[in-house]
């Protein structure tokens, strides 16, 4: 395929075009492991891996050596194993638990429940006595974050009752921190002797197989007492920086790229846009470009973010849900030229602030609307 860089004006396509490099993927997949070089990598790749595919983005950091992996639906679970294929058998942790009847779906998919409440925990065994084997199980234990896990006192009220964990097969003790992405909240030490406490209800001499996980993106990045033995890289693996800005150790993996279609000089006092809000304070030279919030572009970054066109960043002045406009100013710039609004040159983070939310946010909103280039894949 022709780079859009590389586009005549003869030949504009009037649609973004997300390009998804794998082989940055892969960088930051490197990068972050080297920060904890003991612990298991176990990738998240929940919501379609982050809106940018996640049997792709699976089947990319399994050549890397990734031999677990994390989503949130069963669903979800279903399709990358189907993605995966036989000759990758990762484990494939499954956020929601097991919900009542959703036992034979999970078995059949080879899926292991992360359990978060007494009742899951009872459904699970349930489950297990009627499969007179072992069913695979993780056990999320709430350390502080209040939205997921049993407590400490249901944790260890199962540690000592082993009765009501017969036919399970825990692998895995896990929580998740609520302020890594800043170093200095005290709560993230709370959360962690929280965790030292929970881990220590659950000794290898009584499960052998358990292993323990605390740190996702942000918490790998606060030290190696936070790894444990299994982290969950998620946004970080996709170019997100871990204090929620920009990371120069970290690779973009989504590039988002529209043409220029029309540019028209606007004068001062005209007004801009649904409800005419934007009033131009000077003549203005406006780009526009075939790409919006249909495909990803939040609208809340007009007015607030930027776009990179001819060789500079310039101010992106609206976001329809087709469009959006640019201020040229009086850069050398044609029908054709290339407009990046995530990228390189257009950090990930940076556009996220602009919009007043996270990485995480921008990066599942990448509609599907426009062409989808992968680069290195497996």
């Amino acid at each position: 395929m022709t780079p859009p860089s590389a586009m005549s004006p003869s030949a504009i396509l009037p649609s973004a075009i997300l390009t998804v490099d794998l082989d940055a993927l892969a960088a930051n997949y490197r990068t972050i492991a080297a920060e904890t070089p003991g612990a298991a990598m176990a990738p998240v790749v929940k919501a379609d891996g982050y809106g940018l595919g996640a049997v792709p983005v699976a089947r990319k950091l399994w050549s890397e050596g990734a031999r677990h992996f994390f989503v949130a639906r069963l669903d979800e679970g279903e399709r990358l194993r189907a993605g995966l294929g036989a000759d990758r058998p990762a484990t494939i942790y499954v956020l929601d638990g097991l919900t009542p009847g959703a036992g034979p779906r999970l078995a059949a998919a080879g899926l292991t429940p992360v359990l978060s409440s007494l009742p899951q925990v009872s459904e699970a065994a349930a489950f297990a006595r009627s499969l007179r084997s072992p069913l695979p199980v993780a056990l999320h234990i709430d350390t502080g974050m209040n939205r997921q896990g049993v407590t400490l006192d249901e944790a260890r009220a199962l540690a000592q009752s082993l009765d009501r964990l017969e036919g399970l097969d825990l692998g895995l003790v896990m929580s998740h921190l609520a302020a890594a992405a800043d170093p200095q909240d005290p709560h993230n030490a709370l959360q962690l002797e929280r965790f030292g406490a929970a881990r220590a209800l659950f000794p290898p001499s009584r499960f052998p197989k358990a292993q323990a996980s605390l740190a996702a993106s942000a918490g790998i990045f606060l030290g190696a007492n936070y790894a444990f033995d299994v982290v969950r890289p998620g946004v970080s693996l996709y170019g997100g920086g871990p204090r929620e800005r920009p990371d120069p150790r970290l690779k973009p993996v989504a590039r988002l790229t529209a043409p220029l279609i029309d540019i028209r000089t606007v004068r001062a006092g005209e007004r801009l846009g649904y409800g005419a809000s934007l009033v131009l304070t000077r003549t203005t030279r406006i780009g526009l470009a075939p790409a919006g919030y249909a495909d990803g572009v939040i609208r809340a970054a007009g007015g607030h973010g930027f776009a990179f066109v001819a060789a500079a960043r310039r101010p992106l002045l609206i976001v329809n849900m087709d469009l959006v406009a640019v201020d040229l100013a009086d850069a050398d710039a044609r029908v054709g030229d290339p407009v990046e609004l995530l990228g390189d040159n257009v950090p990930l983070d940076d556009l996220a602030a602009a919009a007043g939310t996270v990485a995480h946010e921008v990066l599942v909103r990448l509609g599907r609307r426009g062409e989808r280039v992968y680069l290195g894949e497996v």
